[in-house]
């Protein structure tokens, strides 16, 4: 239920048509949560059938205008409700640990160049974030919503810099295990 969530926020930050809704997932709201247009527009129906939200009178109807949607106070009940229930931290799924397990028992043969490619990935991931940081987070920014938005790209910053120091220790491994090293045989990565 947590994309219905993502929109009633993003629409409480700001009354948006579906479209500009995709377009802000797709600036923003992609780097935690993502969704296709699809799924946009298939939840728009329903949280507005729900009767959580609901689209903005418009000012002269016209067929294929956009329709703007905002929060109606069951929605933001519905949103407060959900902040404030209790949740399991999820299990971590990455198809990159499984293939590393699968390798344990087929070999590593194909590796290293995958993990190349997932270091330059969360390393570009990661100096945007610290871009992100330095353009919208500057230390005058105070207000609680500034720093709740903050602590989002915190734990961003802090998966991302993870990966990066795991993946460059792994490679390290593998480029040993590839040279056909033991563990702590030296060399360089």
């Amino acid at each position: 239920m947590s994309l219905p969530h993502a929109i009633l926020t993003a629409l409480l930050e700001k009354p948006s048509s579906g479209l500009e809704l995709t377009r802000r997932f797709d600036r923003s709201i992609r780097y935690f949560w993502s969704a296709t247009h699809q799924q946009i527009y298939r939840d728009l129906r329903k949280l507005e059938e729900a009767g959580l939200i609901h689209a903005l009178p418009q000012a002269q109807p016209s067929r294929g205008q956009k329709r703007e949607y905002e929060v109606l106070p069951a929605g933001r009940e519905a949103l407060t409700a959900w902040v404030a229930e209790r949740q399991e931290p999820r299990a971590m799924r990455d198809p990159l640990l499984l293939r590393l397990r699968a390798a344990a028992v087929v070999g590593a043969a194909g590796l290293t160049a995958e993990f190349e490619r997932h270091l330059a990935l969360h390393e570009r991931q990661l100096a945007e974030y610290h871009e992100i940081e330095a353009r919208d987070f500057p230390p005058t920014k105070t207000a609680e919503p500034d720093r709740l938005q903050h602590l989002v790209l915190r734990a961003g910053i802090a998966q991302e810099t993870f990966w990066v120091q795991w993946l460059t220790e792994s490679l390290t491994e593998l480029r040993a295990i590839e040279a056909g090293r033991g563990p702590g045989d030296g060399g360089s990565a």
